[in-house]
């Protein structure tokens, strides 16, 4: 018989997951993680881990399944925590849940399964794993969720082959008002619980508050850039190759604040991410305002009015090597190949057009549509049809 151990959260979806994979046949134990114990950061009223990792035992009591809680508070203070801050001071804005798959779900946690004698590795994310066989080799492939509206690929969009051969996603063929019924019908403590908001799984984090214990506040200036800023509206030089001019068009505007208006005052450059609109504290402009640029090291944030506004828009963006993924490694592109793919610049985007290019420095991807607030550090993912075949960090 087959062991699956299943990270238990405490949430309807693993929950269903364990009680699946028990009606499949496996055997199957749960296993909580904790990876966070200091209290001082999360809102005070609640201890979600205290509650979450209770429900994981009573959901497994229900099940008649064993259940043990491990501590990975050290390695996520290290892999993530960390990491999170290190990349808010580069002026970049992290993804934690990406990291969090990678590194914990199923690096870490999935080593302790290994070393209990698990054969594999469960979680409740809404995605499918597909194996097909290429030379005589079985390939791992990484399918969206059948819930379009919930699939979660794209927060496993860093897994390797290693990864996936021993990983099982139970819940990936029914959407969540199935689990939900199933969770209802077995009287499971989950049932109606709302989904986990917050840090993967720290609980309700104030992100601000938790950055400003490392990354001390500091004040600077809020600057408005006009839609008429001559950068936006000069004509594109012409270009003796493709690479040049994916390479223009990825660039970054480089603002100085003599190029707008001063319209207030922040706290600090890394508490604030493009895109972002709410906790400027600005008002008095006839469109909200939205971050369009942030300057680390000058501490100077840039904004413009409205999500039209050409500082937000961009077609093209840029991984170097270093932080470029493939998960089907045999589809890696070579140095002057393309590929037409759909990709996403964040969790809940739609999957739009666009053609990814290997240059020698890293991989190019071009969308057909203009991308609002394309963000370094985020992740970006592509698709052919539903498989998710690769993955980068946007620099």
């Amino acid at each position: 018989m087959k062991r699956v151990i299943v990270g238990l959260s405490g949430g309807v979806d693993s929950s269903v997951a364990a009680y699946l994979l028990k009606e499949q046949g496996y055997e199957v134990i749960g296993l909580f993680m904790k990876n966070w114990h200091d209290d001082s950061v999360t809102i005070s009223d609640e201890c979600p881990w205290l509650d979450d990792s209770n429900d994981a035992m009573l959901v497994a009591d229900k099940l008649g399944i064993p259940f043990q809680t491990v501590d990975l508070s050290e390695q996520y203070k290290e892999r993530i925590v960390d990491y999170m801050f290190d990349e808010y001071k580069k002026g970049r804005t992290p993804n934690p849940d990406v990291l969090c798959n990678r590194e914990i779900k199923f690096d870490v946690f999935m080593k302790i399964a290994l070393e209990l004698g698990a054969d594999y590795v469960a979680t409740g994310h809404y995605c499918r794993k597909g194996t097909i066989v290429k030379n005589g080799k079985a390939l791992y492939q990484l399918l969206a969720g059948a819930d379009g509206n919930k699939d979660q690929s794209y927060f496993l969009c860093q897994l390797s082959q290693k990864q996936l051969a021993k990983a099982l996603f139970p819940i990936g063929e029914l959407t969540k008002p199935e689990v939900r019924e199933i969770a209802t019908k077995l009287d499971l403590v989950t049932a109606d619980k709302k989904d986990s908001q917050g840090l993967c799984f720290i609980g309700k984090v104030r992100l601000p508050e938790f950055l400003q214990q490392k990354l001390k506040p500091k004040e600077g200036v809020i600057v408005e850039i006009p839609k008429q800023l001559k950068a936006y509206h000069t004509n594109a030089p012409s270009f003796d190759s493709k690479e040049k001019q994916l390479e223009y068009s990825a660039k970054r505007v480089e603002y100085a604040i003599t190029d707008g208006t001063v319209v207030g005052n922040h706290q600090g450059a890394h508490y604030f991410t493009k895109g972002q609109r709410k906790g400027l504290g600005v008002g008095g402009t006839v469109e909200p305002l939205f971050v369009i640029e942030t300057d680390v090291v000058e501490n100077v944030i840039y904004t413009g009015q409205g999500k039209n506004h050409p500082g937000l828009l961009k077609t093209t963006l840029f991984v170097t090597n270093e932080e470029l993924h493939w998960i089907r490694e045999d589809l890696t592109l070579a140095i002057g190949e393309s590929m037409s793919v759909k990709a996403r610049i964040r969790y809940r985007q739609t999957l739009e057009n666009a053609i990814i290019y290997k240059v020698s420095k890293g991989l190019f991807v071009e969308f057909e549509n203009m991308q609002s607030a394309i963000t370094e550090g985020q992740f970006v993912a592509w698709y052919l049809d539903d498989e998710l075949v690769g993955s980068g960090v946007i620099s």
